[in-house]
């Protein structure tokens, strides 16, 4: 079998929730111990051995909790964003199965973003908000995150539920690289990234690795609650099925 048939393959397999959730139970287990031991590693690493910041002392360390929270959800929402151009073109039922997975630890992590935002703000800035590019962008995607919710709560056909989340999960995405270049294209008091994929971290290997660490553990703690709503939910969806009920039983 060459390689694209390979892949073609794969693609209609993702398409059936069957095969999502028989594949998918160690892919749970697998990103729960790696959240575990990432985030339990990068907190202690984090909050007893990183070295106070030279300016801004021992509150920095909200850093820690503030930067993986921002990235995650906004990663949470390009996902969902990709999951409505797929339900779109291919109107795989698995796409919408994954936007309504996301929403909540998107809605969560969003808010815990702001919150922590404004908690280091404040002896950072002098103000628990400030009505800047990052802020306002990050508070938009929190409102992108609650109507999503909001509409799928109001909509009771299913069809039209799932196209309606999809069509603004997509819309939404446009906010993304506002969030990401915001600090360049205005004034902002937000710092630009501390550490890229492409460039020399700002920070000196003790303050930033266990925050590399920590954006890992919260990667991982995703996928370990996403995968997990996912499989609940087609276990509710396909609650009338043969296999469901085979599932069931057998606890699987």
């Amino acid at each position: 079998m060459s390689f694209t048939s390979s892949i073609k393959t794969l693609w209609h397999k993702l398409g059936s929730p069957r095969w999502f959730y028989q594949m998918s139970g160690p892919w749970v287990i697998g990103f729960g111990i790696a959240a575990l031991v990432l985030l339990g590693v990068g907190a202690v690493w984090a909050l007893g051995f990183a070295p106070p910041d030279y300016q801004q002392g021992n509150s920095f360390r909200i850093m820690y909790v503030h930067v993986p929270a921002a990235m995650v959800a906004q990663s949470i929402y390009m996902s969902m964003g990709v999951a409505g151009l797929v339900l779109f073109v291919w109107r795989m039922k698995l796409a919408d199965v994954a936007i309504a997975a996301c929403l909540p630890l998107g809605m969560v992590l969003t808010a815990l973003a702001l919150f922590s935002g404004g908690v280091w703000g404040k002896p950072t800035w002098g103000t628990w908000w400030e009505w800047d590019g990052r802020t306002v962008s990050t508070l938009v995607l929190l409102f992108l995150f609650i109507g999503i919710y909001a509409l799928r709560e109001a909509i009771e056909d299913a069809g039209l539920k799932a196209r309606a989340s999809a069509l603004v999960a997509m819309i939404g995405t446009i906010n993304i690289p506002i969030i990401k270049y915001s600090v360049e294209w205005w004034h902002t008091l937000h710092q630009p990234a501390s550490f890229t994929l492409t460039e020399k971290p700002a920070m000196p290997p003790e303050m930033y690795l266990p925050l590399l660490v920590m954006v890992l553990g919260m990667y991982a703690f995703a996928g370990h609650n996403i995968i997990s709503r996912m499989r609940n939910q087609i276990l509710v969806r396909e609650s009338r099925t043969h296999w469901v009920r085979e599932a069931m039983a057998t606890g699987g």
